[in-house]
This record gives C-alpha cells, structure tokens and sequence, in this order.
C-alpha cells in the first residue's frame, strides 16, 4: 500500500522487487572513453551524473550493497570514463565521469565533457539521468547548465541529493524544498527530489524502487 502523504512513495511490494533486483549479480560490462568505444545498445539504461567528487561511485554502490563495484576516490576527477554495470540482466547501470572539476587540463575537461553529453544526448536506450547534488551545497552553476541540456534533450532525469547524513535533519528539509522549487523551471526535471546517505543507508531503497521500474521484467 502507498503511503496516503506521499502518493509517489513506493509501496512496500515495489520497494521488496527494487531490493531483489539490486542483490542480483551486477558484473561490469565496459568502460568507454569516447563515444565510438561505447557497447552496444542492450538493456534500459539510468546513469548517474554529477559534479565531479558528488558520490556517484559510492551511491552506486551502496545501491546493489557492495563496497567495491563502482571505485571510490578522495581525488575529484579521478573518473575519467562512461563505465557501465549489467544488473541481472535486466538493467544497466551507467556510472558517468564527473564534470567541473578544475585541477584537470581545459582540454582533457572539454573531451569528458563532449563524451558525457553526447552519450546523454543519443543513447535511445538511456531511460533515466540520476542527477546528483551535494546535499549539504545544492544547486550550483554546472548543476544548472546540465539540467538546462538535459530540458533541450528532452530526457528525464531526478535529482538525487547525496551526503544527507552530513546534514542537520532541518537544513535538508530546507534544502529539498528549495530544490523542488527550482525543478519546477525544469520541465524533463522528475518532481520528486530523493535524499540519500551511502554511509546510512538513508534513501537507497526509495531510489532503488524508482530506477526499478525502468527494468526488463525478470
């Protein structure tokens, strides 16, 4: 049954088959650079996408409960490629490299940056962008100037607060509202802002249950 205050929370059968899903075998397919080097076109696709340092690795583990499949760093910019993950044979899992980190040549920021948004702009099979915001900073200019091209591409993303256990209870509740309101000049913006703590758990069954439902029937 949903949850009457929230008729877009997940009922509890949803957040049961999204957790099955996440525990299945999730092995790593690819790791591309340029657009050519990208695998074929398989499974429905939702990739993460963020500032460069947001968490995306983390999430993406903490996700489908393991501690090594996506690498983790202290050092921005680290990720450097479009990698992609098959869970179960039902759904892949896109981990894509970070933008606006400034330690990196102009040049090497421009290629990632070319590939990150032309695989967004022309993967018919990518169902969902998972855009990821520091819960403790929000919205900043790069954030704005993706979703901006994500609204001209037409494809639909959901903004993802992360770090949320490193934020008081309400200054976070402050910040999804504030959020929420600029998602409304958004119009491939999903209206509902998900918080999420990879180091508590907070948030991940809810955010499994809405990427869930882009999945191949088992």
């Amino acid at each position: 049954m949903n949850d009457p205050a929230n008729p877009d929370a997940p009922s509890q059968a949803e957040l049961e088959a999204a957790r099955i899903l996440f525990a299945q075998e999730c092995g790593f397919v690819a790791a591309s650079a340029t657009i050519p080097q990208l695998p074929p076109e398989t499974l429905p696709e939702v990739a993460f996408v963020g500032r460069s340092n947001v968490g995306k690795s983390s999430l993406v583990n903490a996700l489908t409960g393991r501690k090594t499949l996506a690498r983790t760093s202290n050092t921005p910019g680290r990720t450097q490629e479009v990698i992609f993950f098959d869970l179960g044979g039902r759904l892949m899992l896109v981990d894509l490299p970070g933008y606006g980190y400034a330690k990196v040549s102009k040049a090497k920021q421009a290629i990632w940056t070319d590939t990150l948004f032309a695989y967004l702009r022309g993967r018919p099979t990518l169902q969902r962008v998972s855009m990821l915001i520091d819960g403790r900073h929000g919205l900043k200019e790069l954030d704005v100037e993706a979703m901006d091209m994500l609204d001209r591409a037409a494809l639909s993303y959901q903004v993802v607060l992360t770090k949320a256990d490193k934020v008081k209870p309400a200054e976070l509740a402050a910040m999804i509202d504030k959020t929420s309101a600029a998602l409304k000049r958004h119009p491939a913006a999903h209206p509902t802002v998900v918080a999420t703590s990879s180091e508590t758990g907070d948030g991940i069954p809810a955010l499994r249950a809405e990427l869930a439902r882009f999945a191949n029937p088992s």
